[in-house]
């Protein structure tokens, strides 16, 4: 009976461990000043811990620091073995496309309270929720998944990419280099999350009154040496924002997107470039080329 519990409990244990690398491969964090954002699976999450007890009186307060209703309901999760209360809402975006907004307010082992948020679109899974919380607290992800906040290079779903101008964060695995290029992305379990993360973020761009697609077209493309196909669009601006746009010379935005298989996980990718960027002989800018080539 013994030899059984030890093999099954030895079969749990990596079991999680397993899941928990296969996590840690997708993961990719930034510490700004004590508010941490992470990026996986499509998921924006950040974490935050606020010097307040695990008290009636310091939850009120950190419930107004982000936000929380008097009304809106707080439950507990069961599943986690930490004092705990969850706050879920949700809003439209744009049609067919919902964001939903989830909020773990956690007693840590300092017995203060960590706030994790997570948001994603169109999908919910607690499951996964739970094991990102369990590495937070129990400050289980390694220094190798932070990004440093001066950018020198970038680890791009496994490979380190050395970037050699100034470029500058605009969020977890989103970049922006001036006149040489930006881009975003995410490392994916499976190919149709990363599929559904592209087709969501291209809906937004055409909902936007910001300005209009002019032109929308697949293009077969080579990215991190796979052979695959890409959604080009061109982005032309109007009005106020055309006008804020052109003060640097830029007038149109093309938008690549691609969701495509690279090492060992799956990848949803937006490249982008203004028609006044350098653009190289291969018809791309520096930091666009990094990661992809037009095929011929």
């Amino acid at each position: 009976m013994n030899k059984i519990f030890s093999t099954l409990l030895f079969f749990a244990f990596t079991t999680v461990f397993a899941q928990n690398d296969s996590i840690l491969n997708r993961l990719q964090a930034i510490n700004n000043n004590g508010l941490t954002f992470y990026n996986i699976d499509g998921y924006t999450i950040t974490s935050q811990t606020l010097n307040y007890p695990f008290t009636e009186k310091g939850l009120k307060k950190v419930y107004r620091k982000y936000a929380i209703k008097k009304d809106d309901q707080k439950t507990t999760d069961e599943q986690l073995s930490y004092n705990n209360y969850h706050v879920t809402n949700s809003e439209e975006i744009i049609e067919n496309l919902v964001q939903n907004n989830s909020y773990y307010f956690i007693e840590n082992q300092e017995k203060r309270i960590t706030i994790i948020q997570f948001s994603s679109i169109n999908k919910i899974d607690n499951e996964f929720e739970r094991t990102i919380i369990n590495l937070i607290i129990q400050k289980s992800i390694p220094k190798e998944n932070y990004a440093s906040l001066r950018i020198g290079s970038i680890n791009f779903a496994g490979r380190k990419i050395k970037l050699e101008t100034n470029c500058n964060w605009i969020n977890v695995n989103s970049i922006q280099c001036p006149y040489y290029g930006q881009m975003n992305w995410s490392v994916h379990k499976e190919l149709e999350d990363a599929k559904n993360t592209i087709e969501y973020q291209f809906a937004i761009t055409k909902s936007r009154k910001s300005g209009k697609v002019i032109s929308e077209d697949i293009v077969d493309i080579e990215f991190e040496g796979t052979e695959t196909k890409a959604t080009k669009v061109i982005y032309d601006f109007k009005g106020i924002t055309s006008a804020l746009a052109s003060v640097s010379g830029g007038k149109t935005l093309t938008i690549y997107y691609v969701a495509a298989q690279v090492r060992n996980n799956y990848v949803s990718c937006v490249m982008s470039f203004w028609n006044n960027d350098t653009i190289t002989e291969n018809g791309l800018p520096p930091l666009l080329e990094k990661v992809m080539k037009l095929k011929k």
